[in-house]
């Protein structure tokens, strides 16, 4: 294995020299090659230019290298912002009419709940002549014997949230009256009025809410004795109808062939068979006009203006009125777009009796760009909370997904679900039996500010929607000379006698219709692409360098030459490192074994070299170099006969 590791590794060294081939082998070779043979302009002079040209050169081409990079920064970060232009555009067609939702503002007929809601009613009539008692400044006007003072109830019914009166005559010590309780003199509390504030000064009227067995409470205070018991009487009846079948609920509101009496569009009739019912939880039976569900063609408007759009004749029928739920008589009703859920309380509008409501229209369609460009959601698919009116087969909207998230927060801290709101899977509807504190809970969730933008922050508005703009007139219908024969006929077609039934009271008539054929769209497109991010890179560079995309290649090719010469500095000293290592520790040959033991017990010992001496190289001796010199003549004769003598 060692061997296969070292032959790549020998295989890999060799492949990078091959490659390291005209700069040279050091940083510096290799900055004079790249400034030698870049297409750069400011480089070359560098090299060429003399020493005071040459530093000069360098800050300019510094200079400007670094202003290239910094509009470069810019670019880039104007491209990731992922900028749009909106467009607008105004275009002429025949157009697919707006779906037409319309409700009774009261959810159901007295006539049909009044047994449910019997022992409620009294509650109230008592709260009122209660208060209103307490509000007298002579006590003698008023019998508390005829204000049912003495009456009782039944404690379940009020003692969950009683509904109280504070005396605030003196602020430090406020008192606390309960309502409902039949122990409480009025007279006395009337006896101390001094008239030194006013009664809607002193006088406070609140629900009282109570957690944990009683033990915590705390008051929901109102402006007005209306308000509060409006608000009070609404929280009872949630909490009678939660226990409520739906079925049996749609069997106590008002059916399609007695609110809807006349149908007309584009100039042909129809009738209550060409509404979609839908059930909606403020204003019970709903009837919807060119949903557009499977299996429904949607409708075309053939032309502008009153006479191609959709008439109607309503009867809200004001007798079937529950006095103490609805204080308004009217229809309520909303333009929205096919197979999208009518939110009548938050987009509606009403349309009052003894009247004939015309509604112009006029379209505006807004198409967002997906992510990254903005945060808007094709379908809800992306979006973490689960669409609770999906079960009505409509599409995605920030309403939708809003009060899903809402009902979602309720049933996970108040562990069930308000009735308001459609039912999540395996929860249940909040009532006083089972939830005795969930009225305490649901104000805790209604007025936190951190809950609700925790919701908008989840949910984000559809790439695709259409806005319908409503220009509204209203005008008498029937007039005074042509309602005896119009409300004959319209009771004869609902009731089949002669017995008039409907009156200026419960009528309504209905006109709407497309303005005009003209619709603007209002459209997002991108502001930056690819194309603009390379075209202001390029012209950033061409204009301050004079370079172009070979330049960039040049300088990315440097760059993997100064990678090269790293790596191969890095393996030179990686080798010569390893080469130390296995150098001998000792400069002269090792001690044996016993020298090693002897120095260890013996501190004394001292390891004696032997130095032997070196042997002499046999050889020829030296010349004597002085026969070699040059004498003169004359001694050289003298020395040979000095000789032979």
């Amino acid at each position: 294995m060692q061997v296969k590791m070292k032959k790549v590794k020998r295989y890999f060294t060799k492949a990078l020299h091959r490659m390291q081939k005209g700069p040279g082998y050091t940083y510096k070779e290799l900055l004079v090659w790249f400034c030698n043979n870049t297409n750069t302009h400011g480089p070359k002079r560098i090299i060429s230019e003399g020493p005071k040209k040459r530093v000069m050169w360098f800050i300019l081409t510094l200079f400007f290298a670094a202003l290239v990079f910094w509009q470069w920064g810019l670019v880039i970060q104007t491209y990731l912002s992922y900028g749009v232009s909106v467009s607008l555009s105004i275009g002429f067609n025949a157009m697919v009419f707006p779906a037409v939702t319309v409700c009774n503002a009261n959810p159901y007929k007295y006539s049909r709940v009044k047994p449910f809601l019997r022992d409620l009613d009294a509650l109230v009539d008592t709260a009122l002549d209660r208060i209103q008692f307490s509000s007298q400044t002579n006590p003698s006007m008023s019998n508390p014997a005829n204000i049912s003072q003495n009456v009782t109830f039944d404690p379940s019914l009020w003692n969950h949230m009683p509904l109280v009166v504070i005396d605030e005559n003196d602020p430090d010590n406020p008192v606390v009256y309960n309502i409902f309780d039949s122990s409480t003199d009025y007279s006395q509390i009337n006896a101390t009025n001094d008239n030194r504030t006013t009664y809607a000064e002193r006088y406070k009227v609140a629900i009282q809410l109570c957690t944990n067995n009683g033990t915590q409470c705390q008051y929901k205070n109102f402006t007005s004795g209306l308000q509060a018991i409006r608000e009070w009487y609404l929280l009872q009846f949630s909490n009678i109808f939660s226990k409520i079948p739906l079925q049996d609920k749609i069997e106590m509101g008002y059916k399609a062939e007695d609110m809807i009496l006349t149908c007309m569009f584009g100039g042909e009739t129809c009738s209550y068979r060409n509404f979609t019912h839908i059930y909606d939880q403020d204003y019970g039976n709903c009837y919807i006009f060119n949903w557009g569900q499977e299996g429904q063609e949607l409708l075309v408007s053939a032309n502008p203006g009153a006479e191609f759009g959709l008439k109607m004749v309503l009867d809200i029928d004001q007798e079937e009125y529950i006095p103490y739920l609805q204080s308004t008589a009217a229809a309520r009703l909303i333009l929205h777009q096919q197979r999208s859920f009518p939110f009548l309380k938050d987009l509606g509008i009403y349309a009052m009796p003894g009247t004939e409501t015309s509604i112009a229209v006029l379209v505006d369609q807004t198409e967002h760009l997906e992510a990254p460009y903005s945060s808007c959601t094709m379908n809800g698919s992306d979006i973490p909370v689960a669409n609770l009116y999906a079960k009505y087969n409509s599409s995605y909207s920030i309403q939708s997904c809003l009060r899903s998230c809402f009902q979602e927060a309720m049933v996970k801290k108040c562990n069930c679900a308000h009735y308001l709101y459609p039912l999540p899977d395996g929860a249940h509807y909040c009532n006083n039996q089972e939830d005795p504190g969930w009225v305490s809970c649901y104000y805790q969730m209604k007025d936190s500010v951190m809950e609700r933008e925790r919701c908008i922050e989840l949910c984000q508005q559809p790439c695709n929607d259409s806005n319908y703009k409503m220009t509204i007139s209203m005008a008498d219908w029937p007039s005074a000379a042509a309602e005896d024969w119009i409300f004959h006929v319209l009771s004869y077609e609902k009731e089949g006698s002669g017995k008039i039934t409907v009156n200026r009271n419960g009528i309504i008539r209905l006109n709407i219709y497309f303005q005009e054929f003209n619709y603007r769209s209002v459209s997002e497109s991108e502001a930056t692409n690819v194309v603009w991010l390379l075209s202001n890179l390029g012209g950033q560079f061409g204009f301050w360098m004079g370079g172009s995309v070979l330049c960039i290649i040049e300088f990315g090719e440097i760059i993997i030459d100064c990678i090269w010469i790293t790596i191969l500095k890095l393996l030179a000293w990686n080798k010569t490192r390893k080469e130390k290592r296995r150098r001998p520790e000792y400069s002269e040959p090792p001690p044996t074994v016993s020298e090693l033991v002897e120095a260890y017990t013996n501190p004394g010992f001292q390891h004696e070299d032997v130095e032997q001496e070196a042997m002499p190289i046999p050889g020829t001796p030296p010349p004597k170099y002085d026969s070699l010199r040059v004498q003169q003549m004359d001694d050289a004769i003298e020395v040979i006969s000095s000789d032979e003598e």
